[in-house]
């Protein structure tokens, strides 16, 4: 694969990594003014979206870490493929 291609589908997987966290970090601001104000449960609530935020930006930085795996393999070829599947 074209290092050119790779390095822009990094960025993009880090771009959107930014804006997973971003708005998990946003939803913690909420939550945690609702605990603040006495409102533990609606806290809870408010705070159940940032798991999956959360698991989102983990794929998402497993998959930039893969295409920066494969950049680094970019002039091997195995069984016809060229790239990083060894």
């Amino acid at each position: 694969m074209d290092s050119a291609v790779i390095n822009e589908a990094i960025g993009v997987c880090l771009t959107e990594i930014h804006s997973r966290l971003s708005e998990a970090a946003r939803i913690a601001k909420a939550a945690e003014a609702c605990a603040s104000a006495g409102s533990i449960a609606e806290g809870i609530s408010v705070s159940m979206d940032i798991e999956q935020l959360i698991h989102e930006a983990g794929q998402l930085h497993g998959a930039a870490s893969l295409l920066r795996r494969c950049r680094g393999n970019s002039s091997a070829s195995v069984g016809g493929r060229i790239g990083c599947w060894r």
